[in-house]
């Protein structure tokens, strides 16, 4: 299934998450521009867990958690993100306000792979990508729209229809297979495929962090919660 939207209808101009989405893809453009150099342009610029903890005073180190999170791996890498924060973004910028989000968002994400660190400090592989940051955005997105529905293209034989779901549901679905996989993940030195811990840290650390940055809603709660949802594609 693949989702492709949600129930809530926007408040305000998503302007962070369009911005965010925009800067990911001009990065990624730069990636496809480099050739075979783009392998040590990753290992420069991503994560590298055994790097950073053996410079941990580097301001290098440091930087990488920052420049990894607008980094991808290839098309399916960035397009699976960037659904999801499009879907997903708009929300809860409307209930943090922009700079609000953006401080959020980088938070989620410095969290993420500070997490993906810790518990796998001997890897020597980069990690990259914006499902750490993005994870803190659906954490939020359960706390403050749990009764939302999310809507799916589901594939069933030659036939494609739309479902939908409660974002309670998906989105506590998805931790729990973020942490299935996690842990069974533990242990390995090496690490590599699926960081699946920065999307745990991620997400834990956005629930965490959302009380501290929801703002008054404009809109009543009864006008968003009611029963005539306008559907957001």
């Amino acid at each position: 299934m693949i989702p492709i939207g949600d129930s809530i209808p926007g408040e305000r101009f998503p302007l962070v998450t369009y911005l965010i989405i925009a800067l990911n893809g001009v990065v990624f453009l730069l990636e496809l521009s480099l050739g075979a150099a783009v392998e040590p342009f990753l290992r420069h610029w991503g994560l590298v867990p055994s790097y950073f903890v053996h410079h941990i005073t580097s301001p290098h180190a440091w930087l990488t958690i920052l420049t990894a999170m607008y980094l991808h791996g290839g098309w399916g890498h960035i397009v699976g993100n960037m659904l999801y924060l499009w879907i997903f973004g708009n929300n809860v910028e409307d209930r943090m306000g922009h700079c609000g989000y953006f401080i959020f968002y980088t938070l989620s994400g410095i969290a993420a792979a500070l997490m993906q660190v810790a518990i796998m400090p001997n890897s020597t592989v980069p990690t990259i990508g914006a499902s750490g940051a993005i994870a803190g955005v659906l954490g939020a997105y359960l706390l403050l729209y749990p009764h939302a529905e999310i809507y799916f293209l589901a594939f069933v034989f030659i036939f494609v229809t739309t479902i939908s779901l409660p974002a309670a549901v998906v989105l506590l679905g998805w931790f729990l297979m973020q942490l299935a996989y996690g842990m069974n993940s533990w242990g390995l030195s090496m690490g590599g495929g699926v960081a699946w811990w920065a999307h745990i840290g991620g997400f834990v650390t956005g629930m965490l962090l959302t009380p501290l940055f929801v703002k008054r809603r404009r809109t009543p709660f009864h006008d968003l919660y009611g029963p005539h949802w306008i559907s957001r594609w």
